[in-house]
């Protein structure tokens, strides 16, 4: 006989609530190990194409600028098969471990079985659109499993501290053996041998987190889990994704604040932005690279906070509450460029301290959204289950990456258009060069801004959006009674 799920029952409302075990909570944020290893490899997908397909450098750039948009358009047709996969054994295991082989039979293939063949461009792009596909397959069903572990309030944030911690723990672990370990043994550059053992290297220690993505899953793989609130079950069609698009009014307002937000941060961490901050402004470009290794345990303390304030404050409360605390730090930030000699900074001295404690403050602001915008997307999930009676997860993801992908896929454009305006039309800004006005002012506003802008846009999303922590007690509260129906009614 299987054994009851256990479930918590809120101290405020009543609610019974499910609730995923810790062990279950740590070996699903072990979908870090899949995405931050695939995510190291991608990144030397130029120097694959250059050497072991003879690609030029500009090609590549365009191919994987392309291939960058049909990523997006890929997200959302995933809902489709999400919705047709149906068995006794659940639906997230098969499409997850589905996606994965495709996407690892395409990069052992690019990386290593088709390098260095003479096989030529075609191959190389075909090969990289297998992997998109097997990507998107695997990525946004990895996805759909929060709001699967537990519908707990409390307990929802906890998944993005454990996700946030692997997500700093492995790209850095990666970094090294690849870098210090893996890269001497080839004689020190990026040729077709050293590009092919990284392959593999990456690949098995995504192999070991798709394992444990599984098993974390194991217990809700089901298909009455995957039931909608009505006896019908009608098939997903295209007008479907739109009457959500249309009528969910909370995913509205985090499209809106989400993309505004990723757009004007990765617009300021572009390599040409960031080299104009550190390398032109302030005079040191190891500055940065100390920056990320000092903030990540910073960082996951912060991801810590946001989840316990968003576990007593529901995740909409802390979204707006550490972005005013992401504006007023990057404000202050900002005054703090102009009154001093930025120059100082470089100096090791108060001037570096006060600047390191500004940092790691707005970025551990920035954290507490992302561990909240995480749990609020399982919010969006159960409030569509409520509005339609739908289980439709992979259209509500799915959605909004589609248009998350083509509006932050601007920002390089944004970044070099802005660098272009101020006389770089031929070359980049390098490090070392004088700080004229125009780098400093467009270094600024960019870097500080932009981002300023995006989180105001995230304030006034959710002003229109009425999803706050009593809002979803009564979510749940509908749910459990719709379902309580449903099984009553299925049982006459």
């Amino acid at each position: 006989m299987a054994k009851e799920k256990k479930l918590t029952q809120s101290e405020i409302d009543g609610v019974q609530y499910r609730r995923a075990k810790l062990w279950q909570i740590i070996l699903y944020a072990c979908n870090a190990f899949v995405g931050m290893s695939i995510y190291s490899l991608i990144g030397m997908a130029s120097y694959t194409a250059s050497i072991g397909f003879g690609i030029t450098t500009a090609a590549v750039g365009a191919i994987l600028t392309c291939t960058r948009i049909l990523d997006a358009v890929t997200d959302p047709m995933l809902a489709f098969i999400y919705d047709k996969v149906n068995t006794r054994f659940g639906k997230i295991r098969i499409l997850l471990v589905t996606g994965f082989v495709i996407e690892a039979l395409a990069l052992l293939a690019m990386y290593s079985w088709a390098a260095g063949k003479g096989l030529g461009m075609f191959t190389f792009i075909i090969l990289y659109v297998v992997y998109v596909i097997g990507y998107t397959l695997a990525n946004m069903t990895a996805q759909t499993i929060p709001p699967l572990l537990t519908n707990d309030p409390k307990q929802r944030p906890t998944l993005g501290v454990w996700s946030t911690a692997l997500n700093y723990l492995i790209p850095m672990t990666l970094s090294i053996v690849l870098n210090v370990v893996l890269l001497p043994r080839f004689g020190g550059t990026y040729n077709l041998e050293f590009l092919s053992a990284a392959c593999k290297v990456c690949l098995l220690v995504a192999t070991v987190g798709i394992v444990l993505v599984c098993i974390s899953v194991s217990e809700y793989d089901k298909p009455e889990n995957f039931a909608g609130l009505t006896a019908k079950k009608e098939p997903l069609k295209v007008k479907d994704m739109v009457e959500v698009l249309k009528n969910n009014r909370p995913l509205q307002c985090y499209i809106a604040s989400a993309a505004s937000d990723k757009i004007a941060q990765q617009t300021a961490s572009q390599a040409v932005i960031t080299t104009m901050v550190s390398g032109i402004i302030i005079g040191n470009m190891g500055l940065a690279t100390i920056l990320s290794v000092i903030g990540m345990f910073p960082s996951i303390i912060f991801a810590i906070v946001g989840a316990r304030y968003a576990g007593k404050h529901g995740s909409q409360r802390t979204i707006v509450t550490w972005t005013k605390i992401s504006i007023l730090v990057s404000v202050v930030t900002f005054l703090f460029f102009i009154v001093i000699d930025p120059s100082q900074i470089a100096n090791m001295g108060i001037m570096t301290v006060i600047y390191v404690v500004l940092t790691l403050f707005k970025n551990g602001a920035m954290m507490c959204v992302t561990t909240a915008n995480t749990s609020f997307m399982s919010d969006i999930i159960d409030y569509e289950l409520d509005r339609s009676g739908r289980y439709i997860p992979a259209v509500v993801t799915g959605t909004y990456s589609l248009l998350d992908k083509i509006i932050s896929s601007v920002s390089a454009l944004i970044a070099t258009g802005a660098v272009a305006l101020i006389g770089y039309t031929t070359t980049m800004p390098q490090p070392g060069e004088a700080c004229t006005p125009q780098i400093f002012w467009l270094a600024m506003i960019i870097t500080f801004g932009l981002p300023i802008l995006g989180w105001i846009c995230t304030l006034v999303a959710m002003k229109f959006c009425k999803l706050d922590k009593a809002d979803m007690v009564e979510v749940q509260k509908r749910i459990a009674d719709k379902k309580a129906a449903a099984k009553a009614e299925a049982a006459n």
